[in-house]
């Protein structure tokens, strides 16, 4: 599940703000709630490995893991969590249409078949 609480950032840095990190802030908790649950299990799944395997996957139940990223690297690993998610959910997409298709076809009557 989202949780809209880890955008939340502290601008008192000198820095200048990510803009990613600033799109996010801007959205209604409802949309980005809307988007997390637009992805199946299986995109969920993929996402979490690839982010774990990024962060590493010591058992938080034997490992006091902390990890700490600066702001930028952070929104880096964000977009590229995002992207892969777009990625997957095209082609999540892509299969279903074929899968339509191919059900369709197999579905369809041959006009030479209803002449007989």
């Amino acid at each position: 599940m989202f949780n809209p609480e880890f955008l939340t950032t502290d601008n008192n840095d000198a820095q200048e703000s990510n803009a990613l990190i600033q799109y996010l802030q801007e959205q209604s908790p409802d949309v980005l709630q809307r988007v997390a649950k637009s992805a199946s299990n299986d995109i969920q799944d993929i996402i979490r490995h690839n982010v774990q395997g990024l962060l590493g996957m010591l058992p938080g139940e034997h490992f006091d893991v902390k990890v700490t990223s600066s702001r930028d690297q952070f929104a880096s690993l964000l977009a590229s969590a995002m992207m892969t998610g777009y990625f997957l959910r095209q082609m999540e997409q892509r299969k279903e249409l074929e899968e339509s298709l191919i059900t369709d076809e197999e579905m369809s009557i041959d006009p030479d078949e209803l002449n007989h």
